[in-house]
């Protein structure tokens, strides 16, 4: 008992217990296009701890980029984002997703088409659910539209795939490439003519 004790006391005089640095970690699985560009996006913002490249949605285990890229895999390219929520909650994480791409398009983003590419949000709990949902109607309302509208599939997380390693980090490791690609696509100038002054942004929701 004294050694108990002795030690409560040392952690009270070291300033209490320290919880484990897992217990804030909670992740986000997001598809939005192009994965390099999405996990460029998001890795960036104060609270995230390591965003990764990889594929969800479909049945089959262990999917190449080759096997997502030619369709019918059921595959989106996705990014995990780990983030600890004590910097940075999940609806604030959200709206920087949104604002990083084209709601209105279903059919793929910006210059990559198919549904590989489609907008999806993978949710990993009930309330991950519930917040995707309030961000669409969010996302709708200041976009002007009716939900219907909104084109960003909301759906359980079943699996998350890593990528290649070579598509890790690409934007980072292959930066002219990356640039010139981005550019080219038109993200970009989508986003703006989408979004207005909040494009890329994790701003408040507009009239919310």
């Amino acid at each position: 008992m004294r050694l108990i004790a002795l030690v409560l006391g040392l952690l009270l005089a070291l300033g209490g217990p320290v919880a484990p640095a897992l217990a804030a970690t909670e992740e986000a699985v997001l598809a939005g296009g192009c994965f390099w560009c999405l996990e460029h996006d998001l890795e960036v913002l104060p609270g995230v701890l390591d965003v990764e490249s990889g594929y969800s949605g479909g049945k089959g285990a262990n999917p190449t980029y080759r096997q997502v890229s030619a369709g019918g895999s059921g595959h989106q390219e996705v990014v995990r984002v780990r983030f600890d929520n004590t910097e940075i909650r999940y609806d604030t994480l959200l709206r920087a997703y949104w604002r990083h791409i084209d709601p209105l398009d279903g059919g793929g983003q910006f210059c990559d088409r198919g549904d590989s590419y489609r907008p999806v949000i993978f949710t990993t709990s009930a309330n991950q659910a519930v917040e995707a949902r309030n961000s669409l109607v969010a996302a709708a309302r200041e976009l002007g539209k009716p939900a219907a509208a909104i084109k960003v599939t909301i759906r359980p997380l079943a699996k998350f795939w890593p990528a290649e390693g070579y598509h890790q980090n690409y934007a980072k490791r292959n930066g002219v490439r990356y640039n010139y690609y981005r550019w080219s696509c038109g993200r970009d100038r989508r986003l703006d003519t989408v979004w207005g002054r909040r494009a890329r942004t994790s701003q408040r929701w507009k009239g919310g």
